[in-house]
């Protein structure tokens, strides 16, 4: 018999959406509401197994194929890449990344090199390389509003929700860069192997989307 399917999760808000979506489809994911500290977690009845991960690892462990799916943030595909199929678009999750900067700010104004703090430095490359615009890219680990107000950089390329936290700290969004929600993605080796299996729990996600 076949080791149950693995779904890799990333923690959190997505893995609690996920969960949610499995119970709507009918299997019981009781193992993985009361995890404890466990990581690997059984939904026997969807000969299942879920596995709980940062989303940058949720694309490592399903590219390398030790999980055949995972459920990751459409950031995180943008930003890392890699070879898997994108399947589905669970619809929740959903944000955007956007180009913000001190509000009144004229962003575009000029021909320097415009500077940009981001932790998506990949996402920021592109979205300007596409502009036919020279940047400098810093990378940020931490609460990227700072650097405009710093006067580290000119602007920021961040995931936004509601844009609360830019406004209290006198930003303004210029521009969307792209949307984000959470995806859906497959092994390209387990896909052929199990194509039966993964593409009948695929289906049913889909009708419950």
């Amino acid at each position: 018999m076949n080791r149950p399917i693995r779904m890799a999760l990333t923690k959190g808000r997505l893995e609690k959406d996920t969960v949610g979506l499995l119970e709507k489809i009918g299997f019981d994911c009781t193992a993985v509401r009361e995890k404890g500290r466990k990581l690997i977690l059984p939904v026997p009845d969807a000969n299942l197994e879920v596995v709980l991960a940062k989303a940058n690892d949720v694309i490592t462990y399903v590219e390398h194929g030790v999980c055949d799916m995972g459920v990751v943030g459409k950031d995180t595909i943008m930003e890392m890449g890699g070879k898997f199929f994108e399947l589905a678009d669970l619809g929740f999750g959903k944000c955007k990344f956007a180009l913000a900067s001190k509000k009144g700010w004229d962003f575009y104004r000029g021909y320097g090199i415009k500077t940009i703090a981001t932790k998506y430095p990949n996402v920021a490359r592109k979205f300007f390389e596409k502009k036919g615009m020279d940047t400098e890219i810093i990378k940020i680990e931490g609460s990227v509003e700072l650097a405009p107000l710093l006067e580290l950089a000119d602007g920021i390329v961040d995931i936004v929700e509601t844009g609360t936290t830019l406004k209290e700290n006198g930003l303004e969004v210029i521009e969307d860069v792209a949307p984000i929600s959470a995806r859906l993605i497959v092994n390209t080796v387990s896909l052929k192997m199990r194509q039966a299996e993964i593409e009948s729990l695929i289906e049913k996600i889909k009708n419950h989307i």
